[in-house]
């Protein structure tokens, strides 16, 4: 018999670039990778929010370093990621977490701003990012990239169309990447996130939060960003290598509870 092979479990030393890491499932997918030895590229749209993050890496024992960008912009991309590159010598993971929330009904004033603002953020940015990083992530000969979703990719709520229309794309791009990029030894895989504790669900009160839960949700409670952060650190594991394409809930089982 062929002995077994032993699979290498660890991104120690591996670049690590995460938007939306100043908050809620990007902070804590921040720390987990820090914590496995990955050099981390902390981005998010506010210059205060990412130096904490960064000084939080750094008191742990980490090594993280923070850019300001709002991922809307295309051309501010292609500058942080050559600074990335230039600063840690590679980019070996792309984690593609930015997002907002974009509750707004079809007929409300203000509709067209809002899709445009939802696309902008939550899926044309993971594209571009997506086409900036390439060159290295192909370089890197495990390059991965993670996108991050929601449930809402795989439904929808009324009045988030907004939402729900760029998460459904971001499943989509997912799948489309995987495909092409498999070839050039990148993954693309996509994490789907249920209802989770962030800072989009911060405004929902707590005893709304437990009424659905309970309801809906056959763990019974909302989810933690470190549980996410976990998930998305399994996909990135050279480990990992054949998994390719694939959309994970992330939900406590939400998805699969008939009533």
């Amino acid at each position: 018999m062929e002995p077994i092979r032993k699979l290498s479990r660890s991104i120690r030393g591996k670049v690590a670039l995460i938007t939306g890491a100043a908050s809620g499932m990007g902070r804590a997918t921040a720390h987990v990778f820090a914590g496995e030895g990955a050099k981390v590229a902390v981005l998010d749209l506010r210059q205060e929010r990412v130096d904490a993050v960064v000084a939080e890496i750094k008191a742990e024992g980490g090594e993280a370093h923070g850019w300001a960008l709002d991922v809307a912009d295309a051309e501010g991309i292609i500058r942080v990621v050559k600074e990335i590159e230039a600063r840690f010598g590679g980019l070996d993971i792309l984690v593609n977490n930015a997002g907002l929330s974009t509750f707004c009904g079809i007929a409300e004033e203000g509709y067209e701003e809002s899709w445009a603002r939802a696309l902008d953020v939550m899926l044309t940015a993971h594209m571009r990012f997506a086409r900036a990083a390439l060159p290295s992530l192909k370089k890197s000969g495990e390059g991965r990239i993670v996108n991050v979703a929601s449930t809402e990719g795989f439904g929808a709520t009324p009045g988030n169309s907004t939402y729900v229309a760029a998460k459904h794309g971001v499943i989509g791009l997912t799948r489309a990447l995987a495909v092409e990029l498999g070839r050039e030894g990148v993954t693309c895989n996509c994490i789907c996130p249920g209802p989770i504790r962030t800072g989009i669900t911060a405004d929902i009160p707590d005893e709304h939060k437990e009424i659905f839960a309970k309801r809906r949700v056959p763990l019974r409670r909302y989810g933690e960003p470190e549980e996410v952060a976990h998930v998305t650190l399994s996909v990135v594991l050279p480990a990992s290598s054949y998994l390719n394409g694939v959309a994970i809930p992330v939900d406590g089982g939400m998805l699969v509870k008939n009533a």
